[in-house]
């Protein structure tokens, strides 16, 4: 499992100062403990399932700071699609969520699923553990780790959106997923690797890249020197490891080094 604490979770989220910045604390304060367990039980546990995962909750909860919707929820008011089929209902089933549930039947449903009586306490909904299920419940059945899994962003947009609002802002979150995640795994071999041999990834930069990227083109990959673990540094690197039958991350501990010239 791959360990998934508030570190990681703000490494992705924006930063706030304030009350935001308090009810962000909050929020993720709450699930930290929980993340990694939870995601995993729904199967979001490799490297591309968690960044997109990241990528479309850090849009839909607003950076972490809510788990419910800013609006009232009078606009859903006799949504009968929805369940809503009493008076005050589009306010009291509004969106709640780190992906956001929104009406009495989605509510009833989910709510027999978690165990919750979310129908007669709608207000549960919106505590942070709870959120995180929900939204993993919603990925779930909606199949989205296969999206995931192709790495379609715009597919999972899609299932989660219904149609690609906040696409560029949820693309920045996958990017910035991608580089914690990278920096876990290369804290992860260097622990298991030890030695001093230096450990890098997307996200690295300075002298030693530069080096690994010279290497990288006296065999044959077309790179710019210019000292960036970036997407293509990356792509060499796991083309590098699948030739010589490494784990191929993109990751460059002391393994990788060993099949480089010196």
């Amino acid at each position: 499992m791959i360990p998934l604490d508030s570190d990681f979770i703000l490494a992705v989220a924006p930063r706030f100062s304030g009350k935001n910045g308090d009810a962000q604390a909050r929020i993720v304060g709450a699930i930290s403990h929980c993340f990694a367990a939870v995601l995993d039980q729904y199967q979001i546990n490799s490297r591309q399932r968690i960044a997109h995962f990241m990528a479309q909750v850090t849009h839909e909860c607003a950076g972490f700071r809510t788990t419910e919707e800013f609006a009232s929820g009078a606009a859903y008011e006799g949504r009968s699609d929805l369940g809503n089929t009493q008076p005050g209902d589009g306010r009291r089933y509004k969106g709640r969520g780190l992906i956001q549930l929104t009406g009495r039947a989605n509510y009833r449903d989910i709510g027999t699923v978690l165990g919750l009586p979310l129908e007669e306490e709608p207000e549960l909904a919106a505590e942070p553990e709870n959120a995180l299920k929900i939204a993993c419940e919603y990925w779930q059945a909606r199949a989205i780790n296969d999206a995931a899994d192709d790495d379609d962003l715009i597919r999972a947009t899609r299932l989660v959106n219904g149609g690609l609002n906040g696409l560029d802002d949820r693309r920045h979150y996958l990017q910035k997923a991608r580089t914690a995640l990278a920096h876990l795994e290369g804290i992860r071999i260097a622990l298991n690797e030890g030695g001093n041999t230096s450990v890098l990834r997307r996200g690295s930069r300075g002298e030693e890249v530069a080096r690994l990227q010279s290497l990288l083109v006296t065999q044959g990959f077309q790179l710019a020197v210019d000292g960036d673990f970036g997407a293509a540094t990356e792509l060499a690197v796991t083309l590098l490891q699948k030739q010589h039958g490494l784990t191929a991350d993109g990751i460059v501990g002391k393994n990788t080094w060993a099949v480089l010239p010196v």
